[in-house]
């Protein structure tokens, strides 16, 4: 599969101890992109370490793995052309308050880090994200080769 038809996303703790998964994935089904992987899980800290060490020597950064070791996540593979530009549309920018109307961010969003969604920001990124929580063997596409 070609980078550009796929992209990586995680639904945050917030967003799924308010209940607004199903809301969440209806928008991103809604959008046109076809759910290629999909899992449930809770990051350790540890893990969340991992995840976003691009982040380490920045202030927010225990918080931020504080908070997405708080609670479960929802992680998933979406395909489509050009996923990566299409999904950043799709979720909005970061800070809710500055996020286009319809977007997910503005809708489901609490604060700048309770954004609700993680979305990758580069095919280089969407293809190390997912290879963080999925394995080539959890991914179901149409085309024969993912990763």
């Amino acid at each position: 599969m070609k980078n550009r038809e796929f992209t990586f996303t995680m639904i945050k703790p917030t967003a799924i101890r308010f209940g607004k998964l199903v809301p969440i994935l209806d928008e991103i089904n809604h959008a046109g992109f076809a759910v290629i992987a999909m899992k449930m899980t809770r990051l350790s800290k540890a893990q969340a370490e991992k995840f976003y060490a691009i982040h380490k020597e920045r202030p927010f950064f225990e918080e931020l793995v504080s908070f997405m070791s708080s609670g479960p996540v929802l992680a998933a593979v979406l395909q489509k052309e050009n996923a990566v530009q299409e999904f950043r549309k799709l979720i909005g920018n970061t800070n809710p308050q500055s996020a286009e109307e319809g977007t997910i961010r503005k809708k489901f969003a609490i604060s700048i880090q309770e954004n609700a969604i993680h979305g990758s920001d580069s095919d280089q990124n969407a293809l190390i994200e997912t290879n963080f929580f999925f394995n080539q063997f959890e991914i179901f596409s149409n085309n024969e080769s993912f990763l």
